[in-house]
């Protein structure tokens, strides 16, 4: 039996470790939208189709931050972390790991308060394009 148990055992840290890896590249599909969302604005200026999906993505993120909802990129590598056997991190993404590691002791709400500014921003460039894009009679200088 010991052969029997020891290859089921094998067979599930197999598992756990794919499970880990899928969590791991869930993080770095956070870090890149979390990325694309505070540079994205940058890669839009005469990219009509990048500009509306940036935009979507800021609302998106002021949402996510400001209101009691869990990213379902937070959902997945909390439900990957589970089926590797690590424990999964509580609250946002945000919180999780730019709190610990570029950030400590900053409150959450200010925390909060800062990505919801950088949209903000974002969102300001916009305005400005179109601002311009009036000024000039109506030619495209949003992107």
């Amino acid at each position: 039996m010991g052969k029997v148990e020891s290859a089921a055992e094998e067979g599930r840290i197999g598992t756990n470790d794919v499970y880990s890896a899928l969590a791991a590249a869930i993080l770095a599909l956070h870090l890149l939208f979390i990325l694309w969302i505070v540079f994205g604005a940058a890669f839009t200026r005469r990219r009509r189709l990048l500009r509306w999906l940036h935009l979507g993505s800021l609302v998106w993120g002021i949402l996510i931050e400001i209101l009691p909802w869990t990213c379902p990129l937070t959902w997945a590598e909390n439900f990957l972390e589970i089926r590797a056997g690590i424990a999964p991190y509580q609250g946002g993404f945000l919180l999780h790991y730019l709190d610990v590691l570029v950030y400590p002791n900053i409150p959450p709400g200010l925390l909060t308060g800062l990505g919801v500014a950088v949209c903000v921003v974002n969102l300001g460039i916009y305005a400005r394009r179109f601002q311009r894009r009036e000024l000039l009679g109506g030619r495209d200088a949003l992107g």
